[in-house]
């Protein structure tokens, strides 16, 4: 993959790029699949300006980069039409709908006494959150396991990766992402030699990881947001816990109940459920330090892209990455998976449960959507507050 053709720069103006994108950022509700099915109808279907074997060549690589994979092909593929400028106006533009759409429903939801309606919904949809990381976990399943490949070694390794993340997730919070590098850098000693790679893919974010946290204030609200951004491997998901424990247990910025609510609230507005971060953010530090959160938490995604853009292909190609990634990807998995345990301890009404068990058939079951759910979810909740039943 080449940088933007200089002929197809000049067809596609930065205004249709922000327009384009624009547009995808503000009806993109459903997560990464909506965005990426937007995203080719609009550059391969309809203009045509990308091909589709380079459109699933962007695909592969985002997702083998931390970060919101959907959030960074939408910056991927702007900038492939018009460079810096374009990935940079394309990914601000998608990102910003969802982004102001979220501190206003954080502003509504986290207020010192909001409405009984209000307090019902909240409670109604975090309680359905715990089923919705089941849901993201286990719809990751069959592309890691068949990366895994047949022999039997391999998928045992999986196993055991699998149920790491899901034990680190649910028992050690912020350090979860140690297991994750950890899972990776062992595929890779077993999969490439060790002189060549071992180190070179999972190396890196160690330093991340072991630092010690910030004092207070907003530059720890900086530095978890950072994490959010630099070190969610496999999808947005796998920082729930990460951020839980540092939000919640670590500097008191919101209760377990709030928690939930910030996580719904991602889900259900359009853009990626990174975008969880700024609600975290506004219960820190009000509406700056929301628009801090967000901005550090996805400007990672916007110096990956920018930067490694004309190194995709060798990235694709480098056989520690994919080795990195094959170990990584289960412990993802089993750490969202496991991300429920915390998610569903955090409720504290026998009718949370009830909601939560419903959810859990709605979205495992009958396969229905994730937006639909915390909104059926949300109107129980209402329902249960105005009959008197407790929400706080």
């Amino acid at each position: 993959m080449s940088g933007a053709d200089e002929s197809v720069g000049q067809q596609v103006g930065l205004w249709t790029i922000a327009r384009e994108w624009g547009r995808i950022g503000t009806i993109g509700f459903g997560g990464p699949p909506t965005h990426i099915a937007l995203l080719r109808k609009l550059c391969v279907e309809r203009r045509k300006w990308i091909t589709a074997a380079e459109f699933e060549d962007g695909i592969a690589a985002t997702n083998l980069l931390p970060g919101p994979a959907s959030t960074q092909l939408a910056i991927f593929t702007a900038w492939r039409l018009r460079g810096i400028p374009g990935a940079l106006i394309g990914g601000l533009c998608f990102i910003v709908p969802g982004l102001v759409l979220i501190l206003a429903l954080a502003v509504l939801f986290l207020t010192g006494n909001p409405p009984l309606w209000v307090q019902g919904a909240a409670a109604g949809a975090g309680a359905a959150v715990a089923a919705v990381a089941v849901q993201a976990a286990t719809a990751l399943i069959p592309a890691s396991w068949k990366r895994a490949g047949q022999q039997r070694a391999a998928r045992t390794r999986w196993i055991g990766y699998a149920l790491a993340g899901g034990a680190a997730a649910a028992l050690i919070g912020p350090w979860m992402v140690l297991v994750l590098i950890t899972a990776g850098a062992i595929e890779v000693a077993v999969r490439v030699r060790p002189a060549r790679s071992a180190s070179r893919p999972a190396a890196w974010p160690l330093p991340l990881a072991l630092a010690a946290p910030a004092a207070g204030g907003l530059l720890a609200l900086a530095w978890v947001a950072f994490k959010v951004g630099a070190l969610s491997y496999g999808g947005g998901f796998v920082i729930i816990p990460l951020m839980q424990a540092d939000a919640v247990h670590h500097y008191h910025w919101m209760s377990d109940g709030q928690f939930l609510n910030a996580v719904a609230l991602g889900q259900i507005t359009p853009g990626p459920v990174v975008q969880t971060v700024a609600v975290v953010g506004y219960a820190a530090a009000g509406i700056p330090g929301g628009l801090l959160a967000a901005t550090v938490a996805f400007a990672p995604s916007f110096l990956l892209v920018i930067c490694g853009g004309p190194r995709f292909d060798r990235l694709r190609a480098n056989p520690g990455v994919q080795a990195f990634f094959t170990g990584a990807g289960p412990a993802v998995i089993g750490a969202i998976m496991g991300s429920a345990i915390p998610l569903a301890l955090a409720l504290h009404h026998a009718w949370q449960y009830a909601v939560l068990a419903a959810a859990a058939l709605w979205l495992l079951a009958a396969r229905r959507g994730v937006v639909s759910a915390l909104l059926v979810a949300a109107a129980l909740g209402i329902a249960a507050a105005l009959t008197g039943w407790p929400t706080g």
